[in-house]
């Protein structure tokens, strides 16, 4: 029995089956993590989201950024941009049963055997570990009831910047979600500069990524996290327990997996073919 974390996969679907093949995967005793992003950008997201729901209890995986905005188009007006290859998964036979199941999945997930964390993009410097899950199940509540449509049409925008624990309604949820699906830098306020998407070292000198921030309170806890592909350009980062998993296969990357059910951590990587020009919204 294996455990193994997976990066943003964004429908890279048979690069994922080649690097499942190469950590030798098996479905009926091996465990996968995914931080997030199982679809859109890539070529075959529908596949990807498929596979992965079959997997049941031998898949966890947390909600990203993209999978949200695929759900923002499925149930409101919200129209696929561009970049968007998200059309097969809303008009395939099983779209339904595809989309309630990644509306239940969490904004962070805790194993404390291992003590291991993992969310796609961040946890806000204030937040521990318990008051991250407390703030995610709020929003996940609301994904998982009747307000759903509600939440979706709330959703985007980058303010409020500063969290409050007296923050209410939407803005509340909206800031909460952003620190989980989009965050990567931070004010000297603390505040989410969200406009920021370079590698650390490019970005303006007011800013620091989250997970650098100087008091953060999770610097003892393991957090696995997704989102962030530049952070592969970035030279003489300290990572202060984290691991970063996004390593780029959309664009001609690496997709990773780690094992995490051991002290190694150690990393499994499979070069992957260009989808796409960079994409790190």
């Amino acid at each position: 029995m294996a455990t193994y974390a997976i990066g943003d996969i964004q429908g890279c679907y048979d690069e994922l089956r080649q690097l499942l093949d190469k950590i030798k995967f098996k479905s009926d005793r091996d465990t996968l993590w995914f931080t997030g992003d199982l679809v859109n950008r890539g070529p075959k997201s529908l596949e990807t989201l498929r596979f992965i729901k079959s997997l049941g209890d031998n898949a966890i995986s947390v909600l990203g950024n993209h999978d949200l905005h695929l759900l923002a188009i499925a149930y409101t007006t919200n129209i696929a941009g561009r970049k968007d290859t998200l059309n097969e998964i809303l008009n395939a036979p099983d779209r339904e049963n595809l989309l309630n199941w990644l509306e239940q999945r969490p904004l962070i997930h805790t194993d404390d055997t291992i003590n291991v964390s993992m969310v796609h993009a961040a946890i806000h410097p204030d937040w521990d570990i318990n008051k991250a899950e407390s703030l995610a199940a709020e929003v996940e509540a609301v994904l998982q009831s009747k307000q759903h449509t509600d939440f979706y049409k709330n959703m985007y925008g980058n303010k409020p910047e500063a969290w409050s624990d007296d923050l209410e309604g939407w803005l509340r949820l909206r800031h909460i979600t952003n620190v989980f699906t989009r965050l990567r830098f931070c004010d000297q306020n603390k505040s989410l500069a969200l406009n920021q998407k370079c590698e650390p070292g490019a970005q303006p000198e007011n800013l620091t990524p989250w997970f650098n921030v100087d008091d953060r309170i999770t610097q003892n806890d393991s957090i696995i996290f997704g989102h962030w592909s530049t952070l592969i350009l970035a030279k003489d980062i300290e990572y202060n327990n984290v691991y970063p998993l996004d390593t780029g296969c959309l664009w001609g990357g690496d997709l990773t997996a780690m094992r995490i059910d051991d002290a190694s951590f150690s990393k499994i990587a499979l070069h992957c073919p260009q989808q796409s020009n960079p994409e790190i919204g």
